[in-house]
């Protein structure tokens, strides 16, 4: 059985103050099998990540069914799953990098990579040892490990993201443009993560526009343009 699996998938977007409907995305199709990186690819505006937050259910797709081999639930369509099991699968198997940082305030990042763990069933002791490794591993200054991070750059941000959902070793995980704002020592940081995660089985759906950074990592390319797989990238765009 595929990992996850998106049959005819499509999702438009309402314009209210205009009256209009905008089909974002449609007729999108690719499965993956335990372990494999596909990377999607495409200009701006062509719905990558309208796709990544359908995954996760950030967005309810409007046609078509997400399958997911979930360790708790068996296969299940995200589309048709309940908030509580969306919630569930949010904490214990799916996550999802994207390119801002979105936290509860007023928490230190020592203390947003721990909840991560913590809220898995992990211990105080456990988790907080994993994750002064994983803010070790993305070279987070230690002096910033108990501020909060509101203060912090794009890229110290950006880091202390793909810790907060790297460290669990989620069974899928969703990534939206996660080098954006990194220099590209911090992006061989991110390569090394995501090949260990590869390598212990976790499932990857990556968007991103540094190419290079995708060659020799993706198992499959999806082109938004040409709404089939690849097996390289064939372009620069988007």
């Amino acid at each position: 059985m595929s990992m996850l699996t998106i049959i005819d998938f499509g999702k438009r977007f309402t314009i209210h103050h205009l009256g209009k409907t905008r089909q974002a995305v449609e007729q999108i199709n690719f499965s993956l099998e335990k372990g494999e990186f596909i990377g999607i690819v495409g200009k701006s505006g062509s719905g990558k990540s309208t796709i990544l937050k359908s995954i996760y259910r950030t967005y309810l797709p409007d046609t078509g069914g997400i399958f997911y081999d979930s360790d708790r639930f068996g296969r299940i369509d995200l589309c048709q799953a309940s908030e509580r099991q969306v919630l569930y699968l949010r904490k214990h198997e799916i996550g999802y990098v994207s390119q801002f940082l979105n936290v509860m305030p007023r928490t230190t990042s020592r203390q947003l990579v721990e909840q991560a763990l913590l809220e898995m069933g992990e211990s105080e002791a456990v988790a907080r040892q994993e994750a002064e490794k994983a803010l070790t591993h993305f070279e987070l200054d230690p002096k910033l490990w108990d501020t909060y991070p509101n203060t912090f750059s794009g890229g110290e941000k950006l880091r202390l993201n793909i810790a907060m959902a790297t460290v669990k070793k989620p069974r899928l995980l969703l990534l939206d443009e996660p080098t954006a704002s990194l220099d590209q020592q911090s992006k061989l940081k991110v390569r090394e993560i995501i090949e260990k995660l590869k390598a212990n089985g976790t499932t990857l759906v990556g968007i991103f526009h540094d190419i290079e950074f995708m060659e020799g990592l993706c198992d499959k390319v999806y082109d938004m343009k040409e709404r089939q797989l690849v097996h390289e990238v064939i372009s620069n765009e988007g």
